[in-house]
């Protein structure tokens, strides 16, 4: 387990599944997310297979709540790209239906952060949000994120278009 001062990252278990589902099926929070669609078990259980796999491109970890040893939400490095040493940063908090907050998720983002650039020794971290998502347009600013640019309506939700916003972090960590 990678261990902060209130959260720690640990691998996702087959047992976290149904609480994962139950919180990326959250009207209120999968508005926010590339899959719009409600999770079956099925679709759960695939994705589950293909982040165990050894050759992955993502590597997902729970968020736990240190204190109580509760998982609270999801965190991760999607797509990892090996030549280019660049990785899409995955976040989220289902607990108490949070979503983003200032405590438990900024500093997962942290530890993940850190995880990407001083182990995986990637060199950017990016992340695709939607314009109406302005807990994660503060989150990001707040982790020194810098917005890279603004794709046009490419996400239709209630009955209406928006954008894409890119956020990307580069490595300063053993760079020369």
């Amino acid at each position: 387990m990678i261990k902060g001062k209130v959260v720690g990252l640990r691998a996702l278990e087959k047992e976290d599944l149904p609480q994962l589902k139950n919180w990326r099926n959250n009207p209120s929070q999968r508005k926010f997310f590339r899959e719009v669609n409600e999770l079956n078990d099925f679709n759960q259980n695939k994705w589950f297979e293909s982040i165990c796999d050894k050759n992955s491109i993502n590597k997902m970890f729970a968020i736990i709540k240190l204190d109580t040893n509760e998982i609270i939400g999801v965190c991760g490095l999607c797509y990892i790209d090996w030549v280019n040493r660049s990785a899409d940063f995955s976040i989220y908090i289902g607990y108490e239906d949070l979503y983003i907050d200032e405590v438990f998720a900024i500093e997962a983002a942290e530890l993940m952060r850190t995880y990407g650039f001083e182990i995986l020794n990637l060199h950017r971290l990016w992340a695709e949000i939607y314009s109406i998502d302005e807990k994660k347009k503060v989150f990001f600013d707040s982790l020194g994120f810098k917005l890279d640019g603004e794709l046009k309506e490419t996400y239709w939700f209630e009955n209406k278009w928006h954008n894409s916003l890119y956020y990307s972090y580069l490595s300063t960590f053993n760079e020369k």
